[in-house]
């Protein structure tokens, strides 16, 4: 029967070469292969034809990245993403059309009574993943599930400033560690901070910002993080520094924070939220800023569409962030965002866009992590590295083809006078302030 099902699928992608030529080689469970075209550089190997009777009877994302993690399909070649672009730029859609339809369904038909192969992963979130309601949500679960695998795990792939948000590139060929140094400096500019200010960082990761802003900016800073290991990393690198009379820290949310700051940041930490509790979290950042205070917005974003009960719905590809990498979060559109904070006591002074930024960014976080690999695979195992894989390469070609957004919005807090808001009148000193 597996001789029968190789052929059927080995004359299945041979008629799809024919029509589409593909610069891909794949390699059966029984140790044939079909190239799909004359210039062959890239391959792929299944492992049984259980995993071809998945997917057709599948056919989403979140079943070919099980399938992926589980090694029951491999790929060489080239990394995950070049592999990805590469077999995009081969698709054409007049070339579609030249494939035999009838011949296809005929060839793969049998799959269809075959059984599948059902992969079953050991790292998953085994509690509600969205959280979209308030009293549903477990913030510290969500936390803990993405960060706390390890910090020996994220120093494989970060910078050594365990920058974990988009980086900043003035040039495109900058290293990463360059393109992270200019982003805490831009983040701080755009704060306009001042010596003897005082900074909160909502979701401060590894201690990066607040460590950057006290050096450099000579401000008072307090991070909060819900991740146990940021918080150690961020403990120590303070100490390390010297930095204990400029720097405080917590592991606590920042829905039970008090007081008053004259600047507030929130990175990377924003798509945590959920939709819903956009009124909560401008509410509090609201209170927790002096009148005419800056607040820093940087998040990832979806594209707005016109079906908003449509743009809500939880497709495979969501779920597959939402069960395996990122539980509880959820992408909001730039507008809304900037809606909800003029909602809720903000003037809005600057929305920038770093898609392609980030698209860089995560190309360089891929290809650390690959070249790391062995070290990867002894701390989270195989499974799990092969899906951070497929996680970051797809991530970075989401941001290159504009499926997926990124924003910086700093605001200020409306004055009860209602005057001024204290900004300077252009851009300029973005470009071109000192560091202490």
């Amino acid at each position: 029967m597996n001789t029968k099902l190789s052929g059927a699928v080995k004359r299945a992608l041979s008629g799809i070469g024919e029509g589409m030529p593909l610069p891909l080689t794949v390699e059966l469970w029984d140790g044939t292969s079909v190239s799909m075209g004359d210039d062959v550089g890239l391959s792929m190997k299944i492992r049984s034809p259980g995993v071809i009777a998945s997917l057709l009877k599948h056919p989403n994302l979140e079943n070919l990245m099980r399938h992926y993690a589980v090694g029951n399909i491999t790929l060489a070649g080239a990394d995950l993403i070049s592999f990805a672009t590469t077999l995009r730029a081969s698709v054409k859609k007049k070339d579609l059309r030249r494939i035999n339809k009838f011949q296809l369904v005929k060839n793969l038909w049998p799959f269809l009574f075959t059984a599948s192969e059902k992969p079953k992963l050991q790292h998953v979130f085994e509690k509600n993943e969205d959280g979209f309601k308030q009293n549903d949500r477990n913030n510290q679960d969500f936390v803990q599930f993405h960060y706390d695998l390890g910090n020996d795990f994220y120093q494989l792939f970060l910078d050594p400033e365990m920058q974990y948000s988009c980086g900043y590139f003035k040039e495109w060929d900058n290293s990463l560690e360059q393109a992270q140094t200019d982003k805490l400096d831009m983040i701080c500019r755009k704060l306009r901070l001042k010596p003897g200010e005082s900074l909160l960082d909502i979701g401060c990761g590894w201690g990066g910002l607040v460590c950057h802003a006290a050096q450099y900016y000579g401000v008072k800073a307090h991070g909060i993080t819900l991740s146990q290991a940021q918080y150690d990393f961020a403990l120590a690198k303070v100490k390390r520094l010297g930095l204990e009379d400029k720097i405080t820290l917590e592991i606590r949310d920042y829905i039970t924070l008090e007081g008053t700051y004259d600047k507030i940041s929130s990175i990377g930490m924003f798509e945590h939220i959920g939709l819903d509790n956009f009124a909560n979290y401008f509410k509090k950042v609201h209170s927790l800023l002096r009148d005419n205070g800056v607040f820093l917005n940087h998040a990832i974003a979806r594209r707005a569409k016109a079906d908003k009960k449509k743009a809500r719905s939880i497709t495979p590809e969501k779920r597959l962030i939402l069960k395996y990498i990122f539980p509880g979060s959820e992408l909001a559109p730039i507008g809304y965002s900037i809606e909800s904070m003029e909602a809720y006591g903000f003037e809005i002074h600057d929305v920038e866009g770093w898609r392609e930024h980030y698209a860089m960014t995560c190309k360089h976080w891929c290809h650390r992590l690959m070249s790391n690999a062995d070290a990867a695979i002894k701390i989270v195992g195989e499974e799990r590295y092969r899906m951070w894989i497929a996680y970051l390469a797809g991530v970075s070609l989401g941001f290159s083809s504009g499926t997926i957004l990124i924003y910086q919005t700093v605001g200020t807090k409306r004055s009860k006078a209602k005057g001024s808001s204290g900004m300077p009148p252009t851009r300029a000193d973005l470009y071109s302030a000192p560091r202490l």
